[in-house]
């Protein structure tokens, strides 16, 4: 069983992601748990008061943050304790579940930009929380961004989320990892 944490990008998986959800997730019991406009703490408080409880998946794909450096533009040290913490709760709630830490997506359309430098920041904190046995850190943000670092609205129609095509690109680049966590013998 997959569990999915995180926010708006998360949650789409079941708008304009839901052909691709069906055909690489929906046969392995995956459980989308992301929601629009969730934060670090939203998270957090969900795990703490029973949403994980009862329940062992073998794997949680956690993309979570933007909001925290969106919303109201906290210092990457606060979003990525927000995000230690959800760590140390799934370690401690689900001590046999691996998690596959993905880093924020890039948002604001140039890499100078505050946001884009914000989710960077967090990025650059969060890859140290892998630990190769629980956690492992995945970055895949170059299938947004062209060779100077821009980021196109084809890809991100609002320089945020992915648009509708995009969800295939994020299932391909997710699924070697995914294929070896779970134990399957063949790719999708």
């Amino acid at each position: 069983m997959i569990w999915f944490l995180g926010d708006s990008i998360t949650h789409s998986w079941e708008a304009g992601g839901s052909s691709i959800w069906a055909q690489y997730y929906q046969s392995r019991k995956a459980l989308n748990l992301g929601f629009n406009g969730d934060r670090t703490e939203h998270v957090l408080w969900r795990l703490m008061n029973g949403e994980i409880d009862h329940i062992q998946p073998k794997l949680v794909v956690l993309l979570i943050g933007t909001n925290n450096t969106g919303h109201r533009m906290d210092f990457a040290d606060e979003t990525a304790l927000g995000v230690e913490s959800i760590l140390s709760v799934v370690k401690q709630k689900l001590p046999n579940t691996i998690v596959l830490l993905l880093a924020i997506f890039p948002r604001s359309a140039k890499l100078a930009q505050r946001l884009r430098k914000l989710n960077d920041e967090v990025n650059q904190k969060i890859r140290l929380f892998e630990d190769k046995i629980n956690v492992f850190f995945l970055n895949i943000n170059h299938l947004f961004i062209d060779g100077e670092g821009e980021l196109s609205s084809n890809i991100m129609p609002d320089f945020l989320h992915p648009s509708d095509s995009q969800y295939q690109r994020m299932a391909e680049a997710l699924e070697p990892m995914i294929a070896m966590f779970l134990g399957d013998d063949s790719l999708i």
